[in-house]
């Protein structure tokens, strides 16, 4: 065999190589093969927050928190194994415009001060993210509430347990529900201790300057629906 036949003969393999790939999708001009589309009950990252009111104590001030979530899927309606929605602790920020109006407190935090909340909330005394980058919530159930929430809007009581700082304690969410284009929009929020769950609450100063221990955690988590926009 001559040196131009097994060139071209190589050639040929690696042409019909790249076209088995294009026809599978997972090469299309260069690019990498599409993403499945969101299936019903995935949570829309992009468009969902958790929010977190962090008390004072002393002469301390109130904060506001934001964070993303890393996944998330939420079977409305389950009766068990209902879903999972995972905090990306990582992203978790202090009193940014946003976190400070939705929570209702007055006034801006300059940069400066954010950046030392922040490190103070992520170091290993709080929430530790080098050794806990996420926190979870395990949902064992999704049912819709027996009572509709007070402003009329349908509402799910979402069960579970919820892991943080590498502990895990039982949760109970009743969150309003409503629908916004191909998603359903749940609103809803509980109360836990830093204590319960292995953190010391910041304090400087012998306490005269801190946090309370109590942490409110909101959730405005948006889900697949399914329904045309």
């Amino acid at each position: 065999m001559t040196a131009y036949s097994k060139a071209l003969r190589a050639i040929l393999r690696v042409a019909a190589a790249i076209g088995a790939l294009a026809a599978t999708g997972e090469i299309i001009r260069g690019q990498p093969a599409p993403t499945a589309a969101p299936a019903v009950g995935d949570v829309d990252l992009a468009g969902s927050r958790v929010y977190v009111f962090v008390g004072k104590t002393g002469l301390g001030h109130d904060h506001a928190v934001v964070g993303s979530l890393q996944a998330g899927r939420v079977r409305l309606g389950a009766a068990e194994q209902a879903g999972t929605i995972v905090f990306d602790m990582r992203s978790f920020r202090a009193d940014t415009p946003e976190a400070r109006k939705l929570l209702g407190l007055d006034g801006e935090t300059d940069a400066r001060t954010r950046q030392q909340v922040d490190d103070n909330m992520r170091g290993p005394s709080v929430l530790d993210v080098a050794k806990h980058p996420t926190a979870t919530f395990e949902v064992r159930s999704a049912l819709p509430a027996t009572q509709p929430a007070a402003n009329g809007k349908t509402a799910y009581d979402l069960v579970g347990t919820f892991a943080l700082h590498g502990v895990a304690r039982p949760v109970s969410i009743r969150a309003e529900a409503e629908a916004v284009g191909p998603f359903i929009r749940l609103w809803g929020g509980f109360a836990i201790k830093q204590t319960d769950f292995g953190m010391k609450p910041y304090a400087k100063f012998g306490g005269v300057v801190g946090v309370a221990d109590e942490l409110k955690i909101y959730g405005d988590i948006r889900v697949v629906s399914g329904a045309p926009q």
